[in-house]
């Protein structure tokens, strides 16, 4: 079976053909459109950005994201959590918002200081 993906691994955005059996790609123009696409069909991940809700801070949501990359069929799992979350300020860039969501072993942290209005 062949798959194609566009890369997004780097800016090029490479048009990547996978053989889905063998694990061949071809399209890429670097190393990491090879990793991509070997990922992308044997275990897609992303990573997540988005925002939560806060009290007490200057603005009323704050923005988040994955530390690393989740499996990709977690994402929306993912998202109800994060929809439900609400955090009080201050946040420092970094603070861990959710540990380990989903059992994944991943953090979500926050990408932004939030200080208290």
């Amino acid at each position: 079976m062949i798959k194609n993906f566009t890369c997004i691994s780097c800016p090029i955005g490479c048009g990547l053909t996978v053989d889905v059996d063998n694990l061949i790609v071809t399209g890429n123009k670097c190393k990491r459109g090879q990793v991509y696409g070997v990922n992308e069909v044997t275990n897609p991940v992303r990573t997540i950005t988005t925002t939560v809700k806060i009290e007490g801070g200057t603005h009323k949501v704050l923005p988040v994201k994955t530390q690393n990359p989740i499996p990709k069929g977690l994402n929306m799992e993912c998202m109800k959590i994060l929809n439900k979350i609400i955090i009080k300020a201050p946040v420092k860039i970094g603070d861990i918002v959710v540990e380990n969501i989903l059992d994944t072993g991943v953090n979500v942290v926050a990408t932004r200081e939030m200080n208290i209005s």
